[in-house]
């Protein structure tokens, strides 16, 4: 994308998102083109896709570099491939379901610039009609994890106590527990310090677990309002899908273990079982009404029985 040396490279992991990743790519071209002043190389780390993302990079954007992966490594693994190519001083994280506006990989860049304390920085995250979007969070507690099965009512979800930063507090930057992971740049030599990714999370957790750890070697994480980046959720993902749920569970499990010590998780344990058995309830509930069939109401219970036996 530029003839001169890159200051940032951007990672984009794919995983069969095949018009996810065309508006995204396209995104950066024009984010590129927007700040000359921040040469960028652009990389795409494609996980194996079967719906042509890597036909896709080759074909419309030969502008950005592929990896294309012969099996999926995760989001984390993926990621690693794409941090230890790039020689830049600076990383932009990227999922594919993200949409830059303006230059705000440029912009994120001259955060970090400015902020020599800062290892890692955020964005402000939209939806596609460019509505509010939490973009940052404080690191899990027990009470999150409560409110995540029983929430009571949208004060109590929306507040510190579920690890969400007032809104008002978005107009400004502000020192955050960890960015959303759907984009993220970082300091090469942040990355570098922790070795980049746990790939033991395959799914989820991966980007509060490599903040913490970014934050414990005494880098500071932060949000930034000077960058604004579209992130797209779909309808899907208020869908059951139960490998999903399973991975996510794995993960947070895992998170809790490597830091937050063995009290802590069984505490997490207790809140996971009383809300998969209130949820497994509502779940034969809905089948003894003819909302759910029979091989619904099978699936949930595989996974219902997965998760707690995690």
């Amino acid at each position: 994308m530029v003839a001169v040396e890159p200051k940032l490279t951007a990672i984009v992991v794919s995983y069969n998102v095949r018009p996810l990743l065309d508006a995204c790519l396209e995104s950066l071209r024009a984010a590129a083109a927007a700040a000359p002043d921040v040469p960028m190389r652009v990389l795409v780390v494609d996980n194996a896709s079967g719906d042509g993302s890597a036909e896709l990079v080759r074909e419309r954007f030969p502008f950005a570099e592929l990896r294309a992966l012969e099996r999926n490594l995760g989001y984390g693994g993926g990621a690693n491939v794409g941090i230890r190519a790039a020689t830049t001083p600076y990383v932009l994280l990227l999922n594919p379901d993200t949409e830059m506006r303006g230059d705000a990989p440029a912009a994120m860049v001259r955060f970090l610039e400015e902020h020599p304390a800062a290892g890692l920085v955020g964005p402000r995250l939209v939806y596609p009609d460019g509505s509010f979007q939490h973009s940052a969070f404080a690191f899990p507690t027990l009470a999150m994890s409560f409110l995540d099965f029983f929430p009571i009512n949208h004060r109590l979800t929306g507040s510190r106590l579920n690890g969400r930063y007032p809104r008002a507090w978005y107009e400004r930057p502000f020192r955050v527990g960890h960015p959303l992971g759907a984009c993220m740049c970082a300091r090469r030599a942040a990355l570098e310090q922790v070795g980049g990714f746990d790939e033991g999370f395959f799914m989820y957790a991966e980007e509060v677990d490599l903040c913490w750890r970014i934050a414990r070697t005494g880098w500071e994480i932060w949000y930034t309002p000077n960058a604004t980046v579209v992130h797209h959720e779909g309808a899907s993902t208020r869908q059951f899908r139960s490998e999903m749920l399973v991975e996510l569970h794995k993960s947070r499990n895992r998170f809790f273990g490597m830091h937050y010590g063995r009290a802590f998780a069984l505490g997490n344990r207790a809140i996971v079982c009383l809300g998969i058995l209130r949820d497994l309830a509502r779940a034969a509930l809905d089948r003894k009404r003819g909302r759910l069939s029979v091989d619904e109401w099978r699936e949930r219970c595989r996974a219902y029985g997965r998760v707690l036996a995690v």
